[in-house]
């Protein structure tokens, strides 16, 4: 089979999600050939993953007919032919519906083939030295071995229709052994990691993610923040995501010089070491910001506003979200006035109408409210969009509103009036008291989060469900 020259660059997809043929440019003269076996660049403009390979192995086979397989890594490989052709059989060994797919294909140096983690692939030599390079995106290790997930390349419901019967194929022992499609366990998908579990966003994302056993969730008790044990002791090759819905939000306690060094730990220090390990081990990064890092004085704020923060809080959430951006893989989702399953402005307001006491409320503030369980369905669907990274505002929609507008509302659905609400300047709520300084104005600008397909359910809506009338 003569190799064709000066093919274009371009990627097939196959019947397996994920698995990637690539037809590569190959340039002939008299001399012999050269390729661009890997570049970065046009392969990733290409839609091939930014998997960040670390290691490059070659595979030399003497003889036509040396089959090795069917073997599932715990890793992404990028595979490619530098002498001779092979057949290559790929069977999808993942949990979910895709399991037990199979693609075959033959390749010469002019193809390559991207495949994902826990996609069983096997080889079949057409000639004799045959050698073929795969990239892989982590360090082979003898302890990895206990992760694979093998089938035996004789499986009759996979089928696959080998050039050279596997009677007359050189088989490693190991591999006539391996068991049937019937009797493998799948390889588990990577976990998502959600931190702060335990808080109000955290208890939004375990119902958002209710009865999903990819995601793992952990409150203090599972993961300290302070702790250099709870990052160094977690192996994260078992996980894709981290959503860290941890964070020091005592707003005004934050000025004080114990509130200061707490505000800086957990919202700074901790999130430094999270990026850390996200950039480390390729891993996506979830972070919650706050409208704190702005002082106010836009009428929306766009995500990629320069940070003014007035208080330590916002401060400390600037310099969070900072740390976060340089991420390769990120979403910094900014939120504002968070109402969730705990102790919050709504639940406060509602009481006291029940009661019948009217409060004096700050009504030069202007914001909207961002309900839990709209940021819990907002990071889920970017995630599983695979929106572009980066930082989007969530809020609930509608029209902004002063805390005072809001706390009427709340008066009027729980069956009170809403001139029981008495407004007032935040200068005259918080004189002689020690605050920390607040943006006039929080109102958060949506268009980025709606262009990636998500619409946040409007403010008024979303009060009435959480009241329940």
């Amino acid at each position: 089979m003569k190799m064709e020259f000066s093919k274009q660059l371009q990627a097939t997809e196959t019947a397996i999600p994920g698995v990637v043929v690539y037809d590569l440019p190959v340039h002939g003269d008299n001399r012999g050939w050269f390729k661009e076996n890997w570049q970065r660049e046009k392969m990733l403009a290409l839609g091939l993953p930014d998997f960040t390979p670390v290691q490059n192995n070659i595979s030399f086979n003497e003889k036509a007919g040396t089959t090795r397989g069917i073997h599932a890594e715990p890793w992404d490989k990028y595979v490619s032919v530098a002498t001779g052709r092979i057949f290559g059989a790929w069977v999808d060994l993942r949990e979910g519906p895709s399991f037990g797919a199979v693609f075959s294909t033959e390749l010469d140096p002019s193809q390559a083939i991207f495949i994902p983690r826990g996609v069983g692939n096997a080889f079949q030599t057409l000639e004799d030295n045959t050698a073929y390079s795969y990239l892989v995106n982590d360090h082979w290790s003898a302890d990895a071995q206990g992760q694979y997930t093998f089938l035996n390349l004789a499986d009759e419901t996979a089928d696959i229709p080998w050039p050279i019967p596997l009677r007359d194929a050189e088989l490693s022992d190991k591999d006539k052994l391996h068991p049937r499609l019937a009797g493998v366990a799948p390889m588990p998908a990577k976990k998502t990691l959600v931190l702060g579990a335990d808080g109000q966003l955290g208890k939004a994302l375990r119902k958002e993610y209710d009865g999903d056993t990819t995601v793992e969730f952990a409150g203090r008790a599972e993961f300290d923040l302070a702790s250099a044990a709870s990052y160094r002791d977690r192996n994260w090759k078992n996980y894709s995501t981290i959503i860290n819905a941890a964070a020091y939000t005592a707003v005004d306690e934050a000025q004080s010089p114990q509130g200061r060094s707490a505000a800086w730990a957990v919202n700074v220090a901790a999130v430094a070491q999270l990026a850390n390990v996200a950039s480390t081990h390729g891993l996506t990064l979830v972070h919650i910001s706050s409208d704190y890092v702005f002082d106010g004085s836009h009428a929306e704020h766009p995500e990629d506003e320069p940070f003014t923060p007035l208080g330590v809080y916002g401060q400390t959430k600037a310099a969070g979200d900072a740390v976060v951006s340089v991420v390769p893989r990120h979403y910094i989702v900014r939120t504002s006035w968070v109402i969730g399953d705990g102790n919050n402005f709504v639940r406060t307001m509602a009481s006291l109408a029940k009661r019948g006491i009217k409060p004096t409320v700050v009504s030069d503030q202007i914001g909207r409210l961002s309900f839990t369980a709209d940021i819990a369905a907002g990071i889920r669907h970017l995630l599983d969009s695979q929106a572009p990274f980066g930082t989007y505002n969530l809020s609930n929609e509608g029209e902004p509103q002063s805390w005072a507008d809001i706390a009427a509302d709340i008066f009027e659905l729980a069956g009170s009036t809403r001139n029981a609400v008495t407004g007032v300047s935040t200068a005259e709520y918080f004189k002689d008291k020690a605050a920390s300084p607040r943006p006039l104005n929080s109102a958060l600008d949506l268009a980025k989060i709606r262009a990636v397909g998500f619409r946040p359910s409007p403010a008024a809506d979303a009060l009435r469900g959480y009241l329940n009338v």
